[in-house]
């Protein structure tokens, strides 16, 4: 079966208690997001993560011993789960011989990055089998999930903190995550999270890399914003989420460019967008604007989007297309600049 990931009701529900289902795939761009399920699915069933009776864990080399595994019985008693890493099509096979066998585990197949194929199609077919999409929230949704980090923690956060977080993480679970801990911790509960704390803590992750890279590259550093490229996945940024904030940084410049047509200045323009740019940054965005025109932004912002579909295609390195992405916009700003 396919379930349905618009209700959180019910997909917190099956997270909490999978019931009888056999198999659960995990899909889709944000690889923090398909972690955290599959933790909270192990912890679910087996109520810890670390017991080597209750859990196994198999990587792309250990597909053969997938039904092995699974109809192997708990020397402690209680249900196993079996965690596969680096899950593609090519393992449906071990997939399929597992599920013919009468063990009671849980088969828990992480698959980022997979597209629509075999697997999900046999997964999604199945009435004792699961596939859920674990996609990068986004808009609304997104900063509605951060706030409720917040809240679950006791912590409350300011509107403009939380879009700003929204924007630095690019969207991906384990970054934002991530970054969400580091301030409740510091902030303590009953505490506040305001716009400045949330720059100061937060500037160092990989979404401030993500940042450096773009500044870098819409400003004509080639060199400059690759290695903030490498810095950033090394850091744990998913390419999925590093396009999705080149996308929104050309689309800001973009709107910045539309003010500019309507007469305010390149600074004013940058100064006077929500949330609020870093005023570390602005320097660096006024001259992006002053070297892009709204046209050449909007054949940008159109190649972006192109990148991210392409990236969600199995078979595509994520990584190598959304660094050459960046690196052509460094390339056309820099050509720019020598035209200013």
């Amino acid at each position: 079966m396919k379930l349905e990931t618009r209700d959180a009701r019910k997909l917190a529900a099956f997270l909490r208690d999978p019931g009888p289902v056999r198999a659960v795939l995990l899909y889709g761009d944000d690889e923090g997001l398909v972690r955290e399920r599959a933790r909270a699915l192990t912890m679910a069933v087996a109520g810890t993560t670390d017991d080597p009776f209750r859990v196994v864990e198999l990587t792309r080399d250990g597909w053969n011993q997938m039904a092995a595994e699974f109809a192997a019985i708990s020397m402690m008693g209680g249900r196993r789960v079996i965690g596969v890493r680096e899950v593609t099509d090519s393992a449906l096979a071990s997939v399929t011989e597992a599920l013919k066998t009468r063990g009671d585990a849980l088969l828990v197949l992480e698959a980022p990055g997979l597209g629509k194929g075999k697997l999900r199609s046999f997964i999604e077919a199945g009435s004792d089998t699961a596939a859920l999409a674990c996609y990068p929230e986004e808009g609304a949704a997104l900063t509605e999930l951060i706030r409720a980090m917040f809240s679950e923690a006791g912590v409350k956060a300011d509107g403009e903190a939380v879009s700003w977080l929204a924007e630095a993480t690019g969207g991906d679970r384990a970054v934002v995550r991530n970054e969400v801990t580091k301030l409740t911790l510091l902030a303590g509960a009953g505490g506040r999270v305001d716009l400045d704390l949330a720059r100061e803590v937060a500037g160092d992750s990989a979404g401030a890399s993500g940042d450096d890279a773009l500044l870098a590259a819409t400003t004509g550093k080639t060199v400059l914003a690759d290695g903030h490229v490498e810095r950033a996945m090394a850091e744990g940024l998913a390419a999925i989420a590093l396009i999705r904030m080149a996308l929104g940084h050309l689309q800001k410049l973009h709107l910045v460019r539309l003010h500019m047509a309507g007469g305010e200045s390149a600074g004013d323009a940058v100064r006077a967008l929500r949330p609020p740019v870093f005023y570390k940054n602005v320097g660096a965005m006024t001259q992006s604007a002053n070297l892009w025109s709204a046209e050449a932004l909007l054949r940008a912002i159109e190649e972006a989007r192109q990148v991210e579909i392409a990236c969600k295609q199995t078979g595509s390195r994520p990584e190598l297309l959304v660094r050459r992405f960046i690196a052509g916009l460094a390339r056309q700003a820099q050509a720019r600049s020598r035209v200013h």
